[in-house]
């Protein structure tokens, strides 16, 4: 099996789901990164980048690597769909910061003037006041960011999600509008595979927990304990026990 470099840490969760999924398909078909290129369309090194988190791959490359792999594209593709969402919504962020900092007219480049930085001191003052005014509240009293926000809050609200060893997080699940919320995120969409990290899996923990299905300790990470609950429950609803979160578990889990 290949040993694989680590993910860059800045690596959004939901883009590092996919790659992880795309290198155990590869290295399950033990095919080299020489033969996907003879295989594909796609060249060797845009696979070392696609495969080593430096770039998205395209719809195209992940049906591809399904393909010569004898798998069925479909979860992939659905992975590959809320990535692009990730990617996409950090990309522009990157852009602009490349174009600030890069040289004009091959110049090394040019000093902030007194307005950009009084502009800066201003959006300095502005946050640090949305922070006093706004902090994120934690229920389990730890006080170190793993909070839970009120039912029904947007989860733009919440910080960075930040796993601890042994850290867990509270539940508080109440229906608004006809669906359960545990306050953690309002997803009906997110794919959550094994090894999934973030808010999203503690909604669904806390979800699960309601519905009856033991997940273990709520902790933000997808592991056996949690797998195992969510298969109970497709089982139990009908659903293809993949032990995955999709779209359809959303719907069962938020009834």
């Amino acid at each position: 099996m290949s040993r694989w470099k680590e993910l860059p840490g800045s690596l959004d969760h939901r883009v590092s789901q996919l790659v992880v999924h795309l290198r155990r398909l590869k290295d399950h078909s033990g095919l080299s990164l020489a033969s996907l290129a003879v295989k594909t369309s796609y060249s060797k090194s845009s696979w070392e980048r696609y495969l080593n988190g430096r770039q998205l791959p395209p719809r195209g490359a992940v049906e591809a690597l399904a393909r010569v792999c004898g798998a069925d594209p479909t979860r992939l593709l659905a992975l590959h769909e809320v990535a692009a969402q990730a990617w996409g919504a950090e990309r522009p962020q990157q852009r602009e910061e490349a174009v600030d900092a890069a040289p004009a007219d091959g110049r090394r480049g040019v000093r902030a003037g007194p307005m950009v930085l009084g502009a800066l001191a201003v959006l300095v003052v502005a946050c640090t006041a949305l922070l006093v005014v706004r902090p994120w509240q934690d229920d389990t009293g730890s006080g170190r960011g793993a909070g839970v926000t009120a039912a029904g809050r947007s989860p733009g609200a919440a910080p960075t999600f930040t796993h601890r060893p042994g850290q867990t997080f509270g539940c508080r699940v109440e229906r608004t509008g006809g669906a359960l919320y545990a306050g953690r995120s309002r997803t009906g969409s997110a794919i959550l595979g094994n090894g999934a990290a973030g808010w999203e899996v503690v909604e669904a923990q806390c979800l699960l927990h309601r519905q009856g299905y033991d997940p273990g300790p709520v902790d933000g990470i997808v592991g056996e304990n949690t797998m195992r609950a969510v298969k109970r429950l497709q089982d139990r609803t009908g659903l293809p026990p993949d032990g995955i979160v999709g779209p359809d578990t959303w719907k069962v889990l938020r009834r």
